[in-house]
């Protein structure tokens, strides 16, 4: 582990369509110390070879090539190879604002925190702002996190020192596999801080798991029985719980 150091962990299936307009928002940054690892998911566009010259120009971007395993995977084996202190998920469609990562740093020591996240824009398919921004909750605790996964994965920083990597749980198979990570390293140490703060923008697609409101609340109810244990009745409580605290998150 380098101390100081980010590991940005970006999977990529078929992203050649903004992956550049990613790694960019990553070159930009104020705080220089990062690596950023590129993980292609089997790709069968042109993302590894756009992905290649970039490595060419900046020694800090590198590329991992996979087999096609999912989402959860691809994390999984930049998060195995990453180096730095500090983990953090992009996803190669959204974008960070140029002192995303130097205000999230500092805000984490301010906050004597092992995990901070921030509020973001979101943007369409063309990079035009829509909707107000997502605001982020001051402090979420894992009672917080069980209604409603309030860490998006472009917003959230972790420092490893202290209770070392997190995995994403594969066996999900993408059934919200991003929240499960984010709900096991709050309920480290049952808390996590917002930086109220707009630093990155995050990109809502039409054919997107989050711009599908059945598929989605379909994987909540998953998330719900087969990570949390929890019984049909139980999950289908929580899944309203969730889609009325999505309501007031959104809105």
């Amino acid at each position: 582990m380098e101390k100081g150091k980010v590991s940005i962990i970006t999977p990529c299936y078929n992203g050649a369509k903004y992956i550049e307009e990613t790694i960019d928002s990553v070159i930009a940054q104020t705080y220089k110390n990062w690596e950023m690892l590129i993980v292609d998911d089997g790709s069968r566009d042109d993302s590894a070879q756009i992905v290649t010259k970039y490595c060419e120009k900046e020694e800090r971007i590198k590329l991992i090539s996979q087999e096609n395993a999912g989402s959860a995977a691809a994390r999984n084996n930049g998060i195995r190879n990453a180096q730095g202190q500090y983990i953090a998920l992009l996803d190669a469609d959204d974008l960070w604002h140029p002192q995303f990562l130097e205000k999230q740093i500092n805000f984490m020591k301010k906050k004597d925190a092992v995990c901070v996240y921030c509020s973001y824009d979101r943007i369409d398919e063309k990079s035009k702002k829509i909707l107000r921004p997502t605001y982020a909750k001051p402090v979420i605790t894992k009672k917080d996190m069980k209604v409603m996964n309030y860490i998006g994965c472009l917003s959230g920083l972790y420092d490893t020192s202290k209770h070392g990597k997190m995995y994403l749980r594969e066996e999900l198979k993408s059934i919200r596999d991003d929240y499960a990570y984010w709900y096991d390293i709050v309920a480290l140490e049952d808390k996590a801080y917002g930086n109220d703060e707009v630093l990155a923008d995050y990109r809502v697609l039409n054919n997107s798991t989050t711009g599908n409101k059945k598929k989605l609340i379909k994987k909540q109810y998953q998330f719900y029985r087969q990570y949390l244990k929890e019984n049909p009745l139980i999950a289908v409580i929580n899944v309203i719980r969730w889609g009325i605290a999505g309501v007031k998150k959104f809105s």
